[in-house]
Formats: C-alpha cells, sequence, structure tokens
C-alpha cells in the first residue's frame, strides 16, 4: 500500500463539502495504488490564517477524517504567530481529536522562537510537523522557510520529528541543508518530476528518511509517484519511500489513536 504524505481539497476536486472533495480525491488514488492519504488545510486557505480561520480550516479536515477514517489521516494547520490559538488547536485535533500531525506554511519562518512551543508540545503529543520549504529564484514570501531555516529548528530540537516539505523546491541545494539532522525527512511532495531527485535523496540521507508525497491535486498522482517509481533505486527502497517510511513515522499516533487497521 502507498501512503501518501502531502494532499489538499482544492477546487479541482469534484464536490462541494469536504468530504465529497476527498472521496473524489480517494477515487483517483486508488487507480495509482494509494491506500491512505494525509490532508490538511481546509477548502479555502490563507497564507496568515487568524485563530478563527484555523479553527475553520481544521474543521473541514475533522469532517473528511468522520466521513473517511480508513483513508484519510489529518494533520493541524497552525500559526505560529498566534502561539496560544495553535496550541489549543493541538489540544483540540490532536490531543483529544483524530488528528496525527502538524502542518506549518508560509506565516512564518521555522527558524524564528516562536515555533518552539509548537514543536515541544508536538515532541511530547509524538507526532510529526511537516514544514512547507522553498527556495526561490524570485525570493520567498516573507514568512516562507527554506531547509537552512528547518535545519536551524532541527537543531534546536532534536527529538523532534520535522519533513522537509516540497523537497525546498530545489533539492540540490535542500538535500545538503538536512542532510545532517537525522531528525529531519525530505517530503518528495509539489514540485517538478525532475530525474535525479530520489536518487540524490536516497545517497545522501539514506532510504529511510524519504517520503512519497504528491501534493495532489495541485499536483498529479502519476508525475508525483514517477519520481519513485522511475528512480533507479532498489525494490526495497522504493518500498520504503512509497509507503513504511510514513508509517513507521505516524505508527505511535496512529497507534494510540486505534487508526492502524
Amino acid at each position: 500500500m502507498i501512503w501518501d504524505l502531502h494532499t489538499h481539497l482544492t477546487r479541482q476536486l469534484r464536490g462541494q463539502t469536504p468530504a465529497e472533495k476527498a472521496a473524489h480525491l480517494i477515487e483517483v488514488g486508488a487507480r495509482h495504488g494509494i491506500g491512505r492519504f494525509c490532508c490538511y488545510m481546509g477548502l479555502d486557505w490563507s497564507r496568515d490564517p487568524e485563530p478563527e480561520d484555523l479553527v475553520r480550516q481544521n474543521d473541514d479536515i475533522l469532517q473528511v477524517l468522520e466521513a473517511h477514517p480508513r483513508q484519510m489521516l489529518g494533520f493541524v494547520y497552525l500559526n505560529p504567530k498566534h502561539t496560544e490559538a495553535s496550541l489549543d488547536e493541538m489540544k483540540r485535533c490532536l490531543r483529544d481529536g483524530p488528528m496525527v500531525g502538524v502542518k506549518l506554511w508560509v506565516a512564518q519562518r521555522c527558524s524564528e522562537p516562536e515555533l518552539d512551543p509548537i514543536v515541544e508540545y508536538a515532541i511530547e503529543l509524538g507526532v510529526p510537523i511537516l514544514q512547507h520549504t522553498w527556495i526561490k529564484a524570485t525570493g520567498n514570501l516573507p514568512g516562507e522557510s527554506t531547509p537552512g531555516d528547518l535545519a536551524r529548528l532541527a537543531a534546536r530540537h532534536p527529538e523532534a520529528r520535522l519533513i522537509c516539505g516540497h523537497a525546498g523546491g530545489n533539492w540540490e541545494l535542500a538535500i545538503p541543508a538536512i542532510r545532517d539532522f537525522s531528525n529531519v525527512s525530505l517530503g518528495l511532495g509539489g514540485f517538478d518530476p525532475t530525474a535525479g531527485v530520489t536518487e540524490m535523496a536516497v545517497r545522501e540521507l539514506g532510504a529511510e528518511r524519504v517520503l512519497f508525497g504528491s501534493d495532489a491535486p495541485g499536483r498529479s498522482f502519476a508525475s508525483q509517484l514517477a519520481k519513485v517509481t522511475g528512480a533507479d533505486i532498489s525494490v526495497s527502497q522504493r518500498e520504503l519511500i512509497l509507503g513504511e517510511n510514513l508509517q513507521r513515522l505516524l505508527e505511535p499516533i496512529l497507534i494510540a489513536k486505534g487508526l492502524t487497521a
């Protein structure tokens, strides 16, 4: 079974409600052998969400988890600029709810100290943090993190389980930036499926630190799977990347919540 680290509920999907859009995502993903989908952020995203917007977006994902508990896994969306509201959402959606991870986007660079309370609570709860990262030739957004920012966060919190989202966009720079931090995995979803990315990640990080993700529906399942299925790696390395690594990363929280079936 393939596990997808990175999916959303955007307009390309059929349906009006979160549950309907998730049903379409599951239908299309199943054609490619994907059995479980990590999903986060609601129907209408915002880059710098206010506390009430966080609640609304996370409520959308909670609806999805209720409708599709066997296929969908939810990550709580947070804004480190609103520390107390973010901690409250972690309690509501992670500690007391069915979600299994944390999603951070572009409101605040992840090297900033505002992230520390969130990371410390994620460590306590035993959940991973997926951090959007990018290195843009035109310059990043004001709060947009680079892989270097994530490396600095990883150095401060060696017990945290962190994921470098989008392989930093520029993966040839991102992989060396996180190489020395064993608590950081590389997410392959949501950038052009150029040849060599998975081979370099396996060579520099080890296959155990590489995670398949699609960023669907903004990216196609087929193009993102091709990064792994077309890579010159062994069968066992491919199986790790396509699902076994993510299963292992999430196993403690899945067992705690009875979501392993």
